[in-house]
Parts: C-alpha cells; structure tokens; sequence
C-alpha cells in the first residue's frame, strides 16, 4: 500500500469523524441537560426510544440514510451521496444517541442542590444550565471521546453512503475492509493496529491532562 493513501485514508478517518463528535455534542449536551433537569409526560418513552437508537445496526442507518440521499431519494437533489459530507450526517446520526444517554447520566449524577442554589442567586437557566456542565465536565469529556471511538471504527455507514472512493472517501476502516477482501490481511492487521494507536493515543492525553489537573 502507497504511504500517501495511508494517510489521506488517515486523515479523512480523523476529519469526519472528529467534525461529526463535535456536531453531535453540540446538539446532544442541550438535549441531556433537558432531559436530566425537566420533568414532563413522555419523558421515559424518549429515553428508551434513545437507549434503542443506540443499539442500532450501522447498516439499518446506512440503508436509511442511503435510500434518502440517493438520487430518487427526498433528499436527493442536495447530491451529497458518495461524500465525506453524508458519511458525516452518517456518523453523527450514528452516535448522537450515544453521547445524549452517557451525558445523561453524567448531568443527572450532579447534585441537584448545584442548579437549585444558582437559580436561587438569582441566576438565569441558562447560566444554572452552565453551571451543572462545568461540574459534570470530565464525565461530559468521556461521552465525547466514546462517540469518537464509536465513529471512526465504524464501516457499514462509511462503505454505504462515501463509497470508498480513493483519495476522497476512503478511511481506515473501509481500507481494512478493502484490503481484507483483496487477501491483503496484513495491511488490514497495520490499518487495525493504527486505529487503535489512534483511540489509545487520545485516550491517554486525555487522562494525562485530567492527571494534571488533579489537585
């Protein structure tokens, strides 16, 4: 295998995957800080309806999603198929439940008392709301990294909706796949080998920088 296809198979695994943890944070930590402070009808039904999310398939999402953007698809005139912008959409669908149900839990651990006593000082829900985040941050941090790790080893969503086009779409994980189905087991044992680097790599950091932070 070409070193130059390694890394752009690397690089494109890391961009994707990286912006689509960061989208589905941003939608998924507002959703958890509701769904932990507010009580209302239904509520219950939404947190099985995301726990059952989470257990879905990567292909049911990649049949789903496929059959939307495809070219007769409703979606199929934004022509974003066999991109690295649908394997992004892909990926976040993917692991959006994930990151809602593990900030979930860590905001609801929050002692209650902390968002009570901020609105009782006269601060407004969205300040109380920052206030339970920043004490639920590390927990909020480990959320985040399990949606990464949930999205860059993924390859069902990945191969259905980028196409493992060279040079554009291909990732590690579709390259593993390729390079399996060609006999080339090595290589796809170098590219497993690499992804896990990747994984341990930011999973030390950041527990190095936790450690730091320690008193």
């Amino acid at each position: 295998m070409i070193l130059l296809e390694l890394l752009k198979a690397i690089w494109v695994s890391l961009k994707v995957s990286g912006l689509a943890t960061l989208i589905a944070c941003v939608m998924a930590v507002p959703l958890a800080l509701f769904l932990s402070g507010t009580e209302f009808r239904g509520k219950k039904l939404v947190l099985l309806l995301n726990q059952t999310w989470m257990a879905a398939p990567t292909v049911v999402i990649g049949l789903l999603l496929y059959f939307l953007l495809s070219r007769n698809g409703p979606l199929g005139t934004f022509g974003i198929l066999y991109t690295q912008t649908a394997m992004m959409v892909g990926q976040v669908i993917l692991i959006l439940p994930l990151i809602i149900g593990f900030s979930y839990t860590a905001l609801k651990q929050v002692d209650r008392k902390a968002r009570l006593t901020a609105l009782s000082l006269g601060a407004s829900a969205n300040q109380a709301g920052w206030i339970v985040i920043k004490e639920a941050r590390l927990a909020l941090l480990f959320a985040l990294l399990a949606g990464f790790a949930r999205a860059v080893s993924e390859v069902g969503i990945s191969m259905m909706l980028g196409g493992n086009i060279r040079g554009d779409t291909r990732n590690i994980t579709t390259t593993i796949a390729l390079e399996s189905s060609k006999g080339e087991f090595f290589n796809g044992v170098v590219l497993g080998i690499i992804l896990l680097g990747i994984t341990l790599g930011i999973n030390l950091a950041v527990n190095l920088g936790l450690k730091d932070r320690e008193p």
